[in-house]
């Protein structure tokens, strides 16, 4: 079964959704149990820094959702009318225009066409380069998902480590603390070390499933402005006959 990023996703979130429901549906059949809201505020400012990492990475998410597409880094319209633009031979046009656009398409094709009087081979070669450059900003800008996938774990942990201080605290002030005095610490700990955990679970799935993407959806749209050159072979060559004639 092939699955397209975007579903990836929505059964990542569908996951993150349907144990949110089942931890709620069985805090309200234990009565005894805390809530939710009330395991969250267990974990202390380590907890806010991980609501803002998770803010921060599904803002990322669903904002990648919606740039990182063909559509965006090489517009059919566009592909057309450079297409057109290159047929005529108007090249100083399908530069002006490539200039205006500033996509990802738009970058290779203008980069190559400044260099079409130095020949195919030099064309391709600068297209190439200017291929890998902006391949590298869109990898740069999914970057931030790892960076958050791998940030959230040490908080988590930085969690572990303050409720284990607090219930060494208790031991430290009372003389015969109890389960529940101690409670409190090991309720700060496993909450964020699991909230860590999930956090990075989601983000760095996320993260690879944008980069495989990114990869995949670059090479193709680069493979494709390498063929939009090649109808440039002939013309180029019947020119270079021309002047040597003349």
């Amino acid at each position: 079964m092939n699955l397209s990023p975007k579903k990836i996703l929505w059964i990542l979130a569908a996951i993150a959704l349907t144990s949110g429901s089942l931890f709620a549906n069985d805090g309200a059949a234990h009565p005894p149990g805390k809530s939710w809201l009330e395991l969250f505020e267990a974990t202390g400012i380590v907890g806010y820094l991980l609501l803002g990492v998770s803010i921060a990475g599904s803002a990322l998410v669903f904002e990648h959702v919606g740039s990182i597409r063909r559509e965006k880094i090489a517009p059919p319209d566009l592909v057309d009318e450079l297409e057109a633009l290159i047929e005529a031979e108007q090249y100083q046009e399908a530069i002006n225009l490539c200039d205006d656009e500033q996509g990802y398409l738009s970058n290779l094709i203008g980069s190559a066409l400044r260099m079409r009087h130095a020949g195919y081979e030099e064309m391709v070669g600068v297209l190439e380069q200017a291929a890998a450059e902006e391949t590298f900003k869109l990898q740069a800008k999914i970057s931030y998902l790892s960076l958050l996938g791998n940030v959230a774990p040490l908080l988590g942990l930085l969690g572990t480590v303050t409720g284990m201080i607090s219930s060494f605290q208790v031991i430290e002030t009372l003389k015969a603390p109890t389960p529940k005095d101690l409670a409190v610490g090991v309720y700060e700990s496993l909450v964020n070390t699991t909230l860590g955990l999930f956090i990075a679970i989601l983000f760095l799935v996320s993260y690879f499933v944008f980069k495989n993407k990114v990869t995949k959806m670059t090479l193709s749209v680069t493979l494709q402005g390498v063929e939009m050159l090649k109808s440039m072979v002939g013309k180029m060559t019947g020119h270079g006959s021309k002047h040597a004639a003349g």
